[in-house]
């Protein structure tokens, strides 16, 4: 492990974490619905993530790990590394998410800076720097919450009129699988295959 690694994770099969892999699924060989940073501090390794609940929070790794399993017991959990280039920006990353413990998690993930869904924190730790939006090393795009054929997956509008908020379809957004597929990042290691 290595500071700034990217952790990307499955985080089950509820509903919710089924729908946002339904509608960010990519070419990828697997799909994810939360990304998360490493970070060491005194010694010990944590993880710099948004979750329902507890908002932006310094996640110790083992929880972290331990959170999502296979049947075999492995986490279901895979480690990705920034090029070279976006190291140098790591430090300041790190330090925008810090500033943000505590910030409560945005269930309705539109891009605002009172709450934080996973993605957009880790996005937003690099674009609060000093780099163009095109050398950012994350891609946005309109995100979707429509079915194959163009309309509202169900589980979508429940969620949405739970919250009684319009579905934010078409918001510019990025998403763990985004993230995922940028060139920009090598995947390291795997721990389900550990």
């Amino acid at each position: 492990m290595k500071q700034g690694d990217l952790l990307f994770q499955n985080t089950g099969t509820g509903e919710i974490d089924n729908a946002i892999k339904d509608v960010t699924a990519t070419s990828l060989a697997k799909n994810y619905s939360h990304i998360g940073i490493a970070m060491k501090e005194d010694g010990k390794w944590f993880v710099l993530e948004a979750i329902p609940k507890e908002g932006i929070s310094k996640t110790p790794i083992n929880k972290f790990l331990n959170r999502n399993k296979n049947k075999q017991d492995k986490s279901l959990t895979t480690v990705a590394r920034l090029d070279s280039v976006y190291q140098p920006y790591i430090s300041k990353a790190i330090k925008y998410g810090l500033e943000r413990i505590d910030t409560p998690y945005d269930e309705i993930f539109l891009w605002d800076d009172s709450s934080y869904y996973c993605s957009e924190l880790v996005y937003k730790m690099f674009s609060s720097q000093d780099l163009s939006k095109n050398a950012i090393p994350f891609p946005t795009h309109p995100m979707t919450f429509n079915d194959s054929l163009g309309k509202p997956m169900q589980s979508w509008v429940n969620y949405y009129k739970t919250r009684n908020q319009p579905i934010p379809e078409g918001i510019e957004g990025t998403n763990p699988n985004l993230m995922a597929s940028s060139p920009h990042i090598i995947f390291i290691y795997d721990y389900e295959k550990e």
